[in-house]
């Protein structure tokens, strides 16, 4: 087995080459250096790292660049697991990819969650369906589920909702890692990251290269291939609804989100 320095000296050199040949599929504003040294600074902090194979971790790493996420600013993970290495994106590398791909531009895109003590609806507001959030200031409640909202910049907006329940059943008859860190140790990104992903099934994005569009699919937490337990349907499949949005915001917009067209 190699030392950890002398394996990341071979992983450096693999992505280096990695990131040359595949220069054509990279994002126009991609910068390698800055990547390349991100991903190295990251992968000096990984535990494990040294028990995996260095060309896969150097093809791993690739896919971020695929997609111009940075493992630096946590865009995106490279997730050591039984020895293999892994790539899955952030809940801020999916609002990323939302707002640069969209074929309608949009202005914003976020999840939030919904804890015991917010003051959440979906009311009918003449004849369109609308929500409104409250928020409980510096709520610790039980997640009671989320939502994602996308606004676009012509002043339509969708929305999708799941309830803790959803998210739960999606993840243990779907998720890849049911029982991985990104479950355990950041319920509530995942959480997010989950409504976020069913909402983006109904905005059209626009990838450049092949590359770019498998990579995002292969980024996703959840393999929908998967046969789920008799009479039970995947949660993700998306139901549109139009409706209008209002929202008091008392949280910051940093974080982002059931079709909807506003007037």
């Amino acid at each position: 087995m190699a030392k950890q320095p002398d394996q990341l000296l071979v992983i450096h050199n693999n992505l280096n080459n990695l990131l040359d040949s595949k220069r054509e599929a990279m994002p126009s504003n991609f910068n390698k250096t800055r990547f390349l040294q991100n991903c190295m600074t990251v992968l000096q902090d990984t535990k494990g790292i040294e028990q995996c194979d260095a060309t896969s971790v150097a093809r791993t790493m690739l896919k971020g660049a695929f997609l111009g996420l940075d493992f630096f600013n946590k865009e995106c993970y490279a997730i050591v697991y039984g020895g293999t290495v892994q790539f899955q994106t952030d809940y801020k590398g999916e609002k990323k990819l939302a707002k640069r791909y969209s074929v309608r531009p949009v202005k914003d895109i976020y999840a939030k969650l919904v804890k015991e003590g917010d003051d959440f609806r979906e009311e009918i507001k003449d004849g369109e369906q609308t929500i409104q959030f409250v928020p409980k200031p510096f709520n610790n409640g039980e997640i009671l589920g989320a939502f994602a909202v996308v606004l676009y910049e012509d002043g339509g907006m969708a929305y999708e909702v799941m309830s803790a329940e959803d998210i739960e059943l999606t993840r243990k008859n779907y998720s890849k890692q049911a029982n991985g860190q990104a479950w355990t140790k950041s319920k509530g990104e995942m959480y997010k990251k989950t409504v976020l992903r069913r909402l983006c099934k109904n905005i059209e994005l626009n990838f450049d290269t092949i590359e770019q569009a498998q990579t995002f699919d292969d980024a996703s937490d959840f393999d929908m291939t998967k046969e789920p337990k008799p009479q039970q349907q995947s949660p993700l499949n998306p139901v549109i609804i139009e409706a209008e949005y209002e929202e008091v915001k008392e949280e910051s917009p940093e974080e982002p989100g059931h079709e909807a067209d506003q007037e």
